[in-house]
């Protein structure tokens, strides 16, 4: 069985075996940022459930630029340190590996929470979201370097708290990914234009971040097989971006693809060959496989095990990515490694009215749900209807939405 196999890094260090969570938001945190013990209880499921590689949700580098209200927040200055150390605890006792995905939103930073967001150009996000999101600023090039330090001062610190890696947070529409589009990024000076400045800031990060860590410790970075939007970032512009990630010692590419104006990374969009076949980014993965050194992970679709061991048995990727199927049965990963055939239970959302469904995003906020519900010592409950996560996300995070916006 190919999942079961170890897989060793470039760094050195060896993963258990080939399944990974991918990351999924908790939006959990206690304020001012800290992850409380929901995060070590919903960890330690994942844990317990022998899936090899744990990466976490999206953690901020700078409290000033939140993706969403209750994110957990890594950066320098702030007092959570011992926190953070009780999270990465959830791996104690086992093989399992939990990585921190760092992330800065850029300018898909709700209004409520940022008044001017930031980003490579001063360009608004697609109608109708630019009702959500506000204009970014353009950063300057002072401003840029700042950010790249952020990251690798927030990687230094999720390891000294004890976790085992870290991931860059480069697709879906956020900071890196809007640094390689070449719709978000019309810059003119060595940060834009051509695909070798562009992508530029996530080569820098991922070298910044390596000067803090050492050469020991496993450095991986999410990005978009492609953009999937109309003057985005393309697949063979990804392909280069691997290619160059590859050659500096990146330790795993994961690959996904989207965005919140194109949110093909939760199967919307997607055309209904590639859903019936599962696996939605499995298509680019060989061209990319071809040109670098280091393990490749898909994320998105898998559906079954017998077909993650057949993708797996192919060789065009070496770790499947799993989300919300972890999120409805943790034991997911054991029962695979186990010999069984499962198959998941992930089936679409709607609340049945197209305008409810334009306003809350169910695929977030149920699966979400679901991982609040393991933070409190609960099972998941697939079955739980669509209105009640969305009453649940207006009375777990509603309150937010009102308080003073961060400037």
């Amino acid at each position: 069985m190919k999942a079961r196999e170890k897989l060793t890094l470039p760094c050195g260090a060896t993963l258990p075996n080939r399944i990974a969570k991918s990351a999924m938001s908790e939006n959990m945190a206690k304020p001012p940022f800290y992850p409380g013990e929901e995060f070590y209880r919903a960890y330690k499921t994942w844990v317990q459930g022998e899936t090899g590689l744990i990466i976490t949700g999206n953690v901020i580098i700078d409290s000033n630029f939140l993706g969403e209200a209750n994110n957990v927040v890594i950066e320098e200055g702030l007092d959570n340190r011992e926190e953070l150390k009780s999270w990465a605890k959830a791996s104690e006792g086992s093989s399992s590996q939990i990585w921190v995905q760092l992330n800065h939103p850029g300018k898909q930073t709700p209004k409520f929470l940022t008044t001017t967001p930031v980003a490579p150009s001063a360009i608004s996000l697609r109608p109708p979201l630019d009702k959500m999101f506000n204009q970014p600023k353009e950063l300057s090039k002072e401003e840029i370097l700042e950010i790249i330090q952020r990251f690798a001062a927030s990687a230094k610190i999720a390891k000294d708290c004890g976790f085992q890696g870290v991931q860059i947070h480069g697709a879906h529409g956020y900071l890196v990914s809007q640094f390689l589009s070449p719709k978000h990024n019309q810059r003119t000076d060595e940060w834009g234009g051509s695909i070798e400045n562009r992508m530029r800031f996530a080569l820098e990060v991922y070298k910044s971040i390596r000067k803090n860590v050492g050469e020991k410790f496993p450095i991986s970075i999410k990005m978009n097989s492609a953009d999937f939007s109309k003057g985005g970032f393309t697949h063979q512009e990804a392909i280069l971006v691997a290619k160059s990630l590859s050659e500096i010692g990146i330790d795993l590419i994961e690959l996904s693809g989207g965005s919140y104006e194109k949110p093909v990374m939760t199967g919307a969009q997607i055309k209904e060959s590639t859903q019936k076949r599962e696996a939605y980014f499995l298509e680019y993965a060989s061209d990319i496989k071809k040109v670098i050194s280091c393990p490749l992970m898909i994320t998105g679709g898998f559906r079954t095990s017998s077909f993650i061991e057949e993708a797996l048995s192919e060789g065009n990727l070496d770790m499947v990515g799993l989300g919300r199927s972890l999120c409805l049965n943790p034991n997911f990963s054991k029962e695979l490694l186990s010999g069984q055939e499962v198959v998941s239970e992930v089936k679409p959302l709607s609340s049945g009215f197209r305008f409810i469904d334009s306003i809350f995003p169910l695929e977030i906020i149920w699966y979400t749900m679901q991982i609040h519900f393991m933070g409190k010592g609960k099972k998941p409950n697939p079955s739980a209807s669509v209105y009640r996560s969305i009453f649940y996300s207006i009375m777990e995070i509603g309150a937010q939405s009102i308080k003073k916006v961060r400037g």
